[in-house]
């Protein structure tokens, strides 16, 4: 019975152990399919890793294309800004014509380096006579007079589309395509305002091409009638184009007159024929401060002497400037210190007294703080020239060179200076 019941045991064991060995087989492949399902999940699971990983690559891709487009696009407004510079004449170098080019280079021979005897130095001579300068610059003096006709027949002809150029800016907003189309308006010709000097004779600053500097200092004309054409302005070139593209959406237009007289040339006030041509161009300032020493009653400048349309702008300063610095008469610093190189700042200086007036010309040439935020000046400088000596009579002083000098040097400093009259 033992040895049976071992049997049966034995062979109950051994169906145990089958059966064990079948459900450990079972674990096993079961393990096995586990392992494979969770292989082929990790092997999923790395494939989305790697597929998100290729998804972020694909976004720095995109993101590298969108730098690539950035930056294209830097590039192209760097490309825009480089063409707008050089379509606007953004030279920080000033170029000079050839014909003031020829003065600068000549003040010996020209007899313009006189500073004692005003009938030496004659500045309608380079005008008169061939024989005084050469026969090529003689005809670029010419070619200049001709091309200035026509300069100020454009002047006459146009007529703005606007009545105030930094309203419609506003209104366009602040960029390089809506600024530019503004300004282009002001076009005197399809090619630019040099297009109307094919003889080349003008000269290029930073705020734009403007008039050479020559003798008489004043219009070519008066050499033939100076009684007639001694108040003549039009031989003054201005690039409204180019100052329109200078401003910004909160520049400011100013002007300081220093020597402000209404009534010493009558109702046609130098000054006021200044104002109109900027206002023809939509420049308003926004500020006029208007200095004189000769006492007047304000009731006569503002009722009788200045248009209605200034009032709003116009600072009457019935008192006179002072060359030093420190003096709140000297507006080169008691009132260029409220305003910036954004603003557009025209500075007019004739006061006929030269111990104060070339002092504040030199302040305007030496202090670069200063000079930075003049785009304009207007200087009558009194020196030593036979052919006006009969109305500048005693305040002429210093050479006809030395007022080149002054006036080469502004341009060379970023202002853009004229004769004035």
């Amino acid at each position: 019975m033992v040895r049976i019941h071992t049997k049966i045991k034995g062979s109950t064991l051994l169906v145990g152990i089958i059966a064990l060995s079948a459900w450990v087989c079972l674990i096993c492949k079961y393990r096995s399919l586990v392992g494979i399902i969770a292989l082929e999940e990790i092997e999923d699971s790395e494939t989305q890793v790697i597929a998100l990983k290729g998804s972020k690559t694909k976004d720095i891709s995109l993101k590298g294309s969108k730098t690539k487009d950035v930056a294209l696009k830097d590039s192209e407004v760097q490309d825009q800004s480089v063409e707008t510079d050089k379509k606007y004449k953004k030279y920080e170098k000033y170029i000079p014509a050839d014909v003031e080019d020829y003065i600068m280079n000549n003040f010996k021979e020209l007899n313009y380096d006189e500073e004692h005897d005003a009938n030496k130095a004659k500045g309608c001579k380079i005008w008169e006579s061939l024989n005084a300068t050469n026969q090529e610059n003689y005809d670029k003096l010419q070619g200049y007079v001709k091309d200035l006709e026509d300069y100020n027949k454009a002047i006459s002809d146009f007529t703005s589309p606007f009545p105030d150029v930094m309203e419609v800016m506003h209104e366009r907003g602040d960029t390089l395509d809506g600024w530019s189309s503004v300004c282009e308006k002001l076009q005197l010709h399809p090619d630019g305002i040099e297009a109307l000097f094919p003889s080349k004779q003008i000269s290029l600053t930073s705020a734009g091409y403007v008039e050479p500097l020559l003798t008489p200092m004043r219009h070519h004309e008066f050499c033939k009638d100076a009684r007639k054409t001694l108040m003549r302005m039009d031989y003054m070139v201005h690039d409204f184009e180019s100052m329109c593209m200078k401003l910004k959406p909160k520049s400011r237009r100013v002007l300081i007159d220093m020597g402000a007289s209404l009534s010493f040339h009558g109702t046609g006030a130098p000054i006021v024929s200044l104002l109109n041509l900027y206002e023809k161009f939509g420049f308003n300032f926004d500020h006029i401060y208007a200095f004189e020493v000769t006492a007047q009653d304000p009731t006569e400048v503002y009722t009788k002497l200045l248009p209605k349309k200034y009032f709003p702008s116009y600072h009457w300063i019935n008192t006179g400037v002072s060359p030093d610095k420190n003096d709140k008469m000297n507006p080169l610093y008691s009132i260029l210190d409220n305003f910036n190189e954004d603003d557009l700042v025209i500075v007019k200086l004739d006061i006929d007294t030269g111990s104060i007036e070339v002092p504040l010309a030199k302040q305007l040439l030496e202090d670069d703080i200063v000079n930075k935020i003049v785009d304009h000046f207007y200087f009558e400088h009194h020196v030593k020239m036979s052919e006006i000596a009969r109305w500048w009579q005693q305040s002429m002083q210093g050479s006809i060179q030395s007022s080149f000098e002054l006036m080469n040097g502004l341009r060379k400093k970023g202002v853009a200076s004229h004769f004035w009259f």
